[in-house]
Parts: structure tokens; C-alpha cells; sequence
């Protein structure tokens, strides 16, 4: 049977920590707890199920922080856990099974985590397979009988477990500072596609108004990049037209909202333009719109906004035109409407 290290990094969890651990603690050999600068009791509940505390000085990387508490580890395997995740009975039972018959050839064990569309985070899905477990030291070793060639895939295993994702309150203003802190600089990196993505989901589905205006000037430079897809761009010009119409901006509003269009379109751009002519009392042109992010296009940031906040809006001018009859289908559509 394998054995596996606990590694977590925490900080202000005393509301969560003792719930993940209890769910964790007897499946564990090692539990290792990375506080990055907690004020409150986590270190002191962390202590009733480890001695292996360590403090770190928080630098806006959760990455390196992640890697300080790998390289505390001292078991065949390391799991991987934040204080918000809980595993049932039922997935104890999985968890366990798991490790009395896991083979060894085995590099990464990918779990379901669930929950997601629960708690307003920053994706379009309730489930999805995460990268939970990894083996702590791997051997490389040659393959084939002829030509052979050193194998360097990880071999992964995709298992039944599901982790319940259940976060006390919402980290987006941290994530979105950490965006800023990292990409708002004149001598700022590029920001990879997979993150450029998460940034503007996080925007779209939990961000406030004056989250949009800050990423102006970090949108406005990603835009500029030449090596930029056309998938990117039309996250991009999303944003920016976003932040343009909050701020009132109609000429770069339309700017980036023809950017938009012309990059391949999307249920957020026409959503966009619907506000924007819902806010001048053109109701017809709003409904054209708004029926175009329901029915037309797909979302590429918040499933939401091509499903039942587009079917409100639809009723919205309809009931603005004092047509009940159909914006009352329209909120039966849109309480009916799930992922």
C-alpha cells in the first residue's frame, strides 16, 4: 500500500481547516500545513493533527508556495488539498480503496471536483477531473524495443473519487489584485492563454464594475501582443467593451464591441450590446441582441450569459414594451434553465 503526504497551504482557514482535515486525517500518513500569514486560529487547529507547521512569506505566488510544501513531503505520493474541499463517506470509502490497489506505475491521480456552479467561482461547470495526487519522486525509465526513447508522459489515472468543493466566501478581489500585481506593470510578462481565460471568466461571473475598469490597461496591452489568437482577442475585446460601457465610454464601447464581432462572437458581446441599447430605451434593438446571446451564440466566459441571465433580459424589454405575455415565458425559461 502506498503511503501519501497531506500538503495544503492555508491562511485565515479557521472556519474550514477542521472540516477538510476530519475528512483527510485517518487517509493520510503526513500532514503538512504551509501557513502564508494567518491572524486568526488555523495554525493553533492545524496543530491538533500535525507538528509538521511551516509559516511562508507570502509573495503573490501560489505556485511557489505550492512548491515549498511539496518539498516538505516525505511520502510515496502527495495530495494535494485546499481548506474549502471535503470528501464524503462515500468518497473516503473510494479515496482508501484507491490506495491499498494503486499501481506503481501510476504518476497522477485525477479526481472530480465538484460543486463548482455552487458558490459563484470562476468556472462554467459543476464537475471536472483535477490533478489530486502525485508521486513524489519519479523514476524515468526506456521504452520500446527498438529506438527506444526515455518515457516522459506521466501516466495518469482518472478515478471515481469526487471532491466536494465548498468555499466559506468568495477569493475573487484577492485573485483579481494578484492579476494586477503580476500583469499591471510596464515591464509586465505575457500572460499565458490558460490564464488569460481564467482572468476574464473571473471577470465575467464574479468581478464588480471597477474589477472591469482596472484591467483596462492589462487587456488594453495583452490586445496589442501579435501572437495573440482569435479565440484570445474576442476575450479580450469582451472585456475591454465591458469596462467601456460601464464607464460610460460609448465610442470604445462600440470600438471594442466591433472587435468583438468581427473576432467570431459570443453570447457576452451581444449581452454587451443589448445593455447598452437597453440603456438607451431602444428596446427592439436590445431584444435583437439579447435573443442573438440566447439562441445564436455561445458563452465563452460565463455560461450564464448566453442561458438564464439572457432569457431574463429578453423579458426585461418585453415587459418594457408591456408585452407579458412572452416576457413571462421568458422567466419561465430562464427558471427552468440549468447547465
Amino acid at each position: 500500500m502506498i503511503t501519501i503526504s497531506l500538503c495544503m497551504i492555508v491562511k485565515n482557514e479557521e472556519a474550514l481547516l477542521a472540516r477538510c482535515l476530519d475528512s483527510l486525517k485517518d487517509l493520510m500518513d503526513e500532514i503538512i500545513i504551509v501557513d502564508t500569514g494567518s491572524d486568526d486560529r488555523t495554525k493553533e487547529i492545524a496543530a491538533a493533527y500535525t507538528d509538521k507547521i511551516y509559516d511562508y512569506v507570502w509573495n503573490d505566488d501560489f505556485a511557489a508556495a505550492r512548491n515549498f510544501s511539496f518539498s516538505k513531503a516525505g511520502m510515496d505520493y502527495i495530495y494535494c488539498a485546499d481548506a474549502d474541499e471535503v470528501l464524503d463517506e462515500e468518497n473516503r470509502a473510494r479515496f482508501r480503496d484507491l490506495k491499498q490497489a494503486m499501481l506503481p506505475e501510476i504518476d497522477i491521480v485525477q479526481m472530480k471536483y465538484a460543486g463548482q456552479l455552487n458558490y459563484n467561482t470562476a468556472y462554467n461547470y459543476d464537475e471536472e477531473y483535477r490533478p489530486k495526487l502525485y508521486k513524489r519522486l519519479r523514476g524515468f525509465y526506456f521504452d520500446g524495443p527498438i529506438h527506444e526513447t526515455v518515457v516522459t508522459e506521466p501516466v495518469v489515472f482518472d478515478s471515481d473519487i469526487r471532491i466536494l468543493h465548498k468555499p466559506h466566501d468568495s477569493h475573487t478581489d484577492r485573485d483579481l489584485q494578484i492579476f494586477r500585481k503580476t500583469y499591471d506593470t510596464p515591464d509586465a510578462p505575457s500572460m499565458p492563454k490558460r490564464l488569460l481565460s481564467m482572468y476574464a471568466k473571473e471577470l465575467f461571473i464574479s468581478g464588480t464594475d471597477a474589477h472591469f475598469i482596472d484591467a483596462i490597461p492589462i487587456m488594453t496591452r495583452l490586445l496589442s501582443e501579435d501572437n495573440r489568437s482569435a479565440e484570445e482577442l474576442l476575450t479580450i475585446s469582451c472585456v475591454l467593451a465591458h469596462a467601456y460601457r460601464v464607464k460610460n465610454d460609448v465610442a470604445s464601447f462600440f470600438k471594442y464591441a466591433m472587435k468583438a464581432v468581427v473576432s467570431g462572437s459570443c453570447s457576452e458581446i451581444c449581452m454587451e450590446l443589448g445593455a447598452h441599447y437597453e440603456a438607451c430605451s431602444d428596446f427592439n434593438e436590445a431584444h435583437i441582441w439579447y435573443y442573438n446571446a440566447a439562441f445564436e451564440t455561445t458563452p465563452i466566459c460565463n455560461i450564464h450569459l448566453g442561458g438564464d441571465e439572457a432569457l431574463l433580459a429578453l423579458a426585461r424589454v418585453f415587459e418594457a414594451v408591456g408585452l407579458s405575455e412572452p416576457a413571462a415565458d421568458y422567466r419561465r425559461q430562464a427558471a427552468e434553465w440549468h447547465v
